[in-house]
């Protein structure tokens, strides 16, 4: 198997790229960072270290790397030719690289074997969004006999890395990567790495409503006590309390929504807790709790659990407060951060209101995050 790997950044190494390779797959990473790209184009090996309860060490060989920008034809030969598209490259930067995907697909010979495109994001049925992207640029009418699209949810701690580290990785020990079979039709990859499920919702939520919230919600109250890890500050008890508060009111949705049982949700939480606990990820509280306005954004991991609570009279005061602490994290860098705080001192509360969470004025939700971002406002 031949599989296209967008995004050839510490995630696209450390996980889906190792996990493809690790399945015998010829991987090509794609990337628009052109030291990136030189580097892993004048590399024979890469190492990818995981750390935790069962440490391994890998050594990643026999890819290739190009870069998109630079070099859009050789591009799309070979998506031309792959079995396999994946992408780690953030949510929003999915329409950027839909152009080249959809070229791709649709330079693929005629009776080749449908190519399977799969978005490895954290966000809520990312494919769904690429593939819209893909059908706006493609030239044709047989999308349909040359691709296939299949939501995933993927789920492994990738911290910053130290200095000097190069192409090596470190990550977690612990990772999921779940795709929903139902496009294959009964021809799934053979991608030992993924587990095939009928329903992806619940893992998809039961991860970002479980790992995504609590890892934000941790940073944002671990920055505002003076933390610098997510490890330091989860051993820290009054941030403790905040993020497990957190965690049992969206385990309540997820039972609610999915049959989860208590004693599952439950064990699912201690394990992430174990995870965010891991000294040897060494991850700052700044790099987890950057990006505040897509984490606020009406689907994300706050707001969209608030939502879904408030909606059915359910506890979310932890959600509520970790909207508070989200509002209050200012460290320098973050161009979200800026906007935020920017929003924050020229809009009116109900304007910021709309902007940040996309809440509307009748949601029952919107009063009380109202009235946390009211109480923020520093402009006239």
């Amino acid at each position: 198997m031949k599989a296209v790997h967008f995004g050839a950044g510490n995630i696209g190494r450390g996980f889906v790229g190792l996990l493809l390779h690790e399945a015998g797959c010829e991987v090509v990473f794609s990337d628009v960072a052109e030291s990136l790209v030189q580097q892993l184009q004048q590399a024979d090996s890469f190492t990818v270290t995981t750390v935790g309860q069962h440490p391994t060490t890998t050594v990643v060989e026999g890819f290739r790397a190009l870069n998109s920008d630079q070099d859009p034809e050789t591009l799309t030969e070979e998506i031309a030719s792959a079995d396999i598209v994946t992408t780690a490259v953030g949510a929003r930067i999915l329409r950027f690289v839909a152009p080249s995907i959809a070229a791709g697909i649709a330079a693929r010979p005629a009776g080749a074997p449908p190519l399977a495109v799969m978005a490895c994001e954290n966000a809520i049925n990312a494919t769904d969004l690429l593939e819209q992207e893909i059908r706006a640029n493609y030239q044709g009418e047989d999308l349909e006999e040359k691709a296939l699209f299949a939501n995933t949810a993927v789920d492994r701690i990738v911290p910053v890395q130290a200095e000097g580290a190069g192409l090596d990785v470190t990550v977690e020990d612990f990772f999921e990567w779940a795709v929903e079979r139902g496009p294959f039709g009964g021809n799934e990859p053979d991608v030992p790495g993924i587990t095939w499920v009928d329903d992806l919702a619940p893992y998809i939520e039961r991860k970002l409503f479980t790992v995504n919230t609590g890892h934000a919600t941790t940073a944002w109250h671990g920055w505002a006590a003076g933390h610098a890890t997510i490890a330091e500050a989860i051993r820290d008890p009054a941030v403790a309390i905040e993020v497990e508060t957190v965690l049992a009111e969206t385990s309540s949705l997820l039972s609610a929504r999915h049959g989860f049982s208590e004693d599952d949700m439950a064990s699912y939480r201690a394990k992430v807790l174990g995870r965010f606990a891991n000294t040897a990820l060494p991850d700052p509280v700044e790099r987890v709790g950057r990006g505040p306005l897509r984490k606020l954004s009406r689907e994300d991991r706050i707001i969209g659990p608030a939502a879904a609570l408030a909606e059915r009279g359910l506890e979310h005061e932890g959600l509520l407060s970790a909207v508070a602490a989200a509002l209050a994290f200012t460290p320098e860098g973050d161009e979200e951060v800026d906007r935020l705080q920017d929003l924050l001192r020229t809009t009116s509360a109900d304007a910021a209101t709309l902007e940040i969470t996309g809440l509307a004025p009748d949601h029952p939700l919107h009063p009380e995050v109202r009235a946390l971002i009211a109480a923020r406002i520093t402009g006239p």
